[in-house]
């Protein structure tokens, strides 16, 4: 996946968006919250919409292999 890194020297090996110290975390955290993707875009400018497309395409490979299981 193009659009995270985890890397011991940044933010202790938690996954961040490439290019930032934004937790992918902090993406998932908005979303439970109610907020939307635009409120989390302008909360975290140095993300683009397209990492967060990514994640997001991501995670939902995963969920929906897991419920094919």
């Amino acid at each position: 996946m193009n659009a995270v890194e985890v890397n011991e020297k940044k933010m202790g090996g938690v996954m961040v968006f490439k290019g930032t110290r934004v937790p992918v975390r902090n993406l998932f955290d908005y979303l439970k919250a109610g907020e939307s993707v635009k409120d989390f875009l302008e909360d975290f400018p140095t993300v683009s919409f397209e990492q967060v497309r990514e994640v997001l395409q991501k995670a939902e490979t995963i969920v929906e292999s897991e419920s094919a299981a």
